[in-house]
């Protein structure tokens, strides 16, 4: 099979995408071919080049080909750097083991990383145990619309707790920057695909699937686990693990079960911040690392839509237009955002009483009025939290109680406008564009809720973005704060090549809590990852 990359054709027509005979005739231009020589060919991925939006924008493909005589073909196109033989992108499971050992492996937490781990444990027979703190996905749905509709917290299932994890109200963004050799990230799309996400994941290039579809796709997953002999016990919260000698010995539950095993798969998700603490008394090697602070900020999407694609805005083929941005204050701080929400809405994502957390979403249509998407600042332990492997944690919770205050106590989120927050005084009143954040916001201002120098970067920034995207820093465009917990402020740190603690055998960290991963697509290959590490024990 010969791969074809950097295939560009035209985005003419107002209605359509390139038709499959257009993409076949410039195949059979690009390598010189005859009609009858083309066999078949499917498009691998799939982008598009907005960066001369006024000349007009194309399609770029990766497209993989098969041909009669494909040797020849190659060897003609031996100098070309875009056409290649087509790599080997098959899933390639890890040996089984002979004998069945009497303990089962536990995967505690059951977001992506969570549900890949356990996926492929059960595909390889190896009947996992799955225990999820929170409750299944559709109680979990009706617990977080309790609190953006009527400001109630459920501590146990919400955002952050519950069957598919944070990313389930997210975006649901399905591309990562992770060097992906083995294309495991293939493997993540394709099992959504056989659980029911859309085909098409498979080849844009920023894929998504939203909120509602997300939930459904776990469930499926869900079911085939337990089909393939595994099992899922949902509000089963983990409260200790016992470790003998350096090894893992078991876990056991808040109802005071415990559960004996020698392989325990520590899929958290990063607000998992009870249990860090425990792990941190039990003495499992842990360590701060960097994360980001800072504000969600709106627009209407039609206005990015417009910056970003010009004339071609609300091409049906391009979708809702988003943006990445990043800007290196004076301070010595970067600035940049964080998991823009093309159409989404901005949202209540704590999972503690007397905090106030943010978050971005998105429905798979992204049809909604606004853009969002964080505005964070960089932070590291050696320089702003020093103290240990908690310190970050304790940051986090401080400046999340700060902006619980500021919003009045009722779970509603500080707020400002744009001109008000670079001026520095306080907002009062909303201009043109109206939060999306629920259960609402309070105006006021913003710069009593972050550091003091994330503030003044982000005053920097929000100027200099303006003038990457016109109207970004318009008057009344909405900051609501916070969000701080873009990723694990730690890292449980584990073996290069087993992928086991470094100080407990057993004992697998992986995923966002454990500081190994960014996003659901990085998740889920993490996930997998250690699922082959765990058989890979197994079998010696």
């Amino acid at each position: 099979m010969i791969r074809i990359t950097e295939l560009k054709l035209p985005l003419t027509e107002k209605s359509r995408e390139n038709t499959p005979d257009e993409l076949r005739a410039a195949i059979l231009k690009r390598l010189g071919i005859a009609a009858s020589s083309l066999i078949d060919f499917h498009v691998f991925k799939r982008s598009y080049d907005a960066r001369k939006r006024n000349e007009g924008i194309c399609f770029v493909y990766i497209v993989d080909v098969t041909a009669r005589d494909e040797a020849n073909i190659l060897q003609r196109h031996a100098n070309d750097p875009h056409i290649r033989l087509a790599p080997d992108t098959r899933y390639q499971p890890p040996p089984r083991a002979q004998t069945q050992r009497k303990d089962r492996p536990v995967v505690v937490g059951f977001g992506p990383c969570g549900l890949f781990a356990a996926l492929i444990l059960a595909q390889q027979g190896y009947r996992p145990l799955v225990l999820e703190r929170g409750k299944d996905v559709r109680r979990r749905t009706q617990d977080t619309w309790g609190l953006w509709r009527k400001s109630v917290l459920m501590p146990e299932s919400n955002v952050q707790f519950g069957e598919g994890g944070a990313g389930l109200f997210s975006d649901g963004k399905l591309y990562s920057q992770i060097k992906d050799p083995r294309f495991l990230g293939r493997k993540v799309m394709q099992e959504f695909i056989r659980a029911g996400a859309p085909p098409e994941i498979l080849y844009v290039s920023k894929p998504h699937i939203g909120t509602f579809r997300l939930t459904g796709v776990v469930s499926a997953m869900r079911e085939e686990i337990i089909a393939l002999g595994g099992a899922v016990r949902f509000e089963s919260k983990v409260v200790d693990i016992t470790i003998e000698s350096g090894q893992t010995r078991g876990v056991t539950l808040e109802s005071g079960e415990f559960i004996a095993t020698e392989q325990v798969v520590l899929a958290l998700g990063h607000s998992s911040r009870d249990t860090f603490r425990m792990l941190h008394r039990r003495g499992v090697f842990m360590e701060p690392k960097p994360f980001a602070i800072g504000f969600r900020i709106e627009h209407p999407q039609s206005m990015i839509d417009r910056a970003r694609l010009g004339r071609y805005a609300g091409h049906p083929a391009l979708g809702a237009a988003d943006y990445k941005l990043v800007h290196h204050a004076n301070n010595g701080r970067s600035v940049y955002s964080f998991c823009m929400c093309p159409g989404g809405t901005v949202v209540a994502a704590t999972s503690e009483t007397g905090r106030v957390v943010t978050n971005g979403m998105s429905q798979y249509s992204r049809n909604e009025r606004n853009a969002n998407a964080g505005i964070v600042v960089g932070v590291d332990p050696a320089q702003d939290y020093p103290g240990g492997p908690l310190a970050g944690l304790e940051l986090q919770e401080q400046w999340e109680a700060t902006a619980f205050e500021l919003g009045g106590r009722t779970y509603r989120a500080p707020g400002q406008l744009v001109g008000d927050f670079i001026r520095n005084v306080p907002s009062q009143a909303l201009g043109a564009i109206e939060p999306s954040y629920k259960p609402g916001i309070t105006l006021g201002d913003l710069g009593l809720a972050l550091p003091s120098y994330a503030i003044d970067a982000i005053r920097e920034a929000l100027p200099a973005f303006g003038k990457q995207i016109v109207g970004f820093d318009r008057e009344d465009a909405v900051l609501t704060g916070i969000e701080s917990r873009t990723s694990s402020p730690l890292r449980i740190t584990r073996d290069a090549r087993s992928l086991q603690s470094l100080n407990v055998r057993g004992l697998y960290p992986c995923g966002e809590g454990a500081g190994y991963a960014g996003g659901i697509l990085s998740a889920g290959v993490d996930g997998i990852k250690v699922a082959e590490a765990v058989v890979a024990e197994r079998t010696t």
